[in-house]
């Protein structure tokens, strides 16, 4: 491990170096590259610094117990040191696991109903606007790309980007099927009623990343669709794209523009292109991009917002928050801390075997 956080510092010594130089910073993609460099390293880099000095201040207080008139007040210090010691040795352990390339992108989104009909599409209208909330409070930028309603105020289908720096990593844990339990609008006696939704998430490649070629697509206007509101179009500005060797298909009918719906389509097609050649390089990815959402049955979930009972549950870390209306208005960092140390300690197990 020693030698591992010393490569770090090093490595953060020489970069640190290499932001100041008047060749790099006028090399501007460089300069930024490496800026993103440092900014990865310092916090493990720091930690390193911290437990060295730990380990200095328990060298001395060992010292310190050879002194009779000291050796009082040393065993007093070695508790405290010793534990604050083990603790800083855990957390480097952290520093350590891999981490996911796809960590610091920003997402494209895709909610779909599931199980349970238009309860079911009501359902997904209501995870659409929980994560409109979270974005807010992150302050990731939430932009549309294409969110086609129901006549009841549901979601047939709702794809979005969030944008924002760290956003996979923390929004990575919301793929899968969605539970809901509660007496729908739509049920004349009473009875509580379960339905699903299906989340996918997926981070958003970079234009340079994958390369489209023009002849590759066809690319279809018409007019936007909808019950009201900003979804009433007199000219054809909705477009669809479809990229011609795969067969997959995006539609965007979000801005009045034609010129901006493009833009969005082509950005979530890049996206899913990057989704397949990634899974192309990677089958154990694949297998659990196949599987993010299973089919969307009510046996299939990740999690259970109950409404008579007012609690979440989440059923991969056995976390229960009775606190449903601060979730569903975006309040879910309880939830992803617990997925996230979760997923911490599984690889730091993985490392000690």
């Amino acid at each position: 491990m020693e030698a591992q956080f010393e490569s770090m510092e090093n490595r953060l010594e020489e970069l640190t170096v290499a932001s100041a130089q008047p060749d790099i910073i006028a090399d501007v993609p460089r300069w930024q590259a490496i800026l993103k460099e440092i900014a990865q390293l310092e916090p493990a880099v720091s930690a390193w610094r911290q437990y060295r000095q730990l380990q200095g201040e328990i060298a001395q207080a060992r010292e310190m117990r050879a002194d009779p008139d000291l050796s009082a007040v040393a065993e007093e210090e070695l508790k405290t040191l010793l534990p604050r010691e083990a603790a800083q040795r855990e957390q480097l352990r952290l520093f350590l696991i891999p981490r996911d390339p796809n960590d610091d992108r920003s997402v494209v989104m895709e909610i779909r109903p599931g199980a349970g009909g238009e309860e079911a599409a009501l359902f997904a209208a209501l995870l659409l606007r929980m994560y409109q909330r979270y974005a807010e409070r992150r302050g990731y930028a939430f932009e549309p790309v294409d969110i086609t309603d129901t006549e009841l105020g549901g979601v047939k289908e709702a794809v979005f980007t969030l944008r924002g720096n760290g956003a996979f990593s923390r929004m990575k844990y919301e793929s899968g099927v969605h539970r809901i339990q509660r007496v729908p609008v739509t049920e004349a006696g009473g009875r509580i009623h379960t339905s699903t939704a299906t989340v996918a998430v997926l981070p958003e490649a970079e234009d340079v990343e994958v390369e489209i070629h023009p002849e590759d697509l066809r690319i279809d206007t018409y007019r936007a669709s909808g019950h009201g509101g900003q979804y009433i179009n007199r000219t054809d500005s909705a477009v669809r794209i479809t990229h011609l060797p795969t067969g997959l298909v995006v539609t965007c009918q979000d801005e009045k523009s034609q010129l901006k719906n493009k833009e969005k389509a082509m950005k979530v097609l890049k996206t899913r292109l990057y989704s397949l050649l990634r899974a192309e390089k990677d089958a154990a990815y694949a297998q659990s991009r196949r599987s993010q959402v299973g089919s969307g049955e009510r046996n299939e979930r990740i999690r259970t917002y109950n409404f008579p009972q007012g609690r979440v549950t989440d059923h991969r870390v056995n976390l229960t928050l009775y606190k449903i209306d601060a979730v569903l208005d975006g309040d879910l960092d309880e939830i992803i801390d617990a997925l996230t140390l979760q997923e911490q300690k599984e690889k730091l197990e993985s490392l000690r075997a």
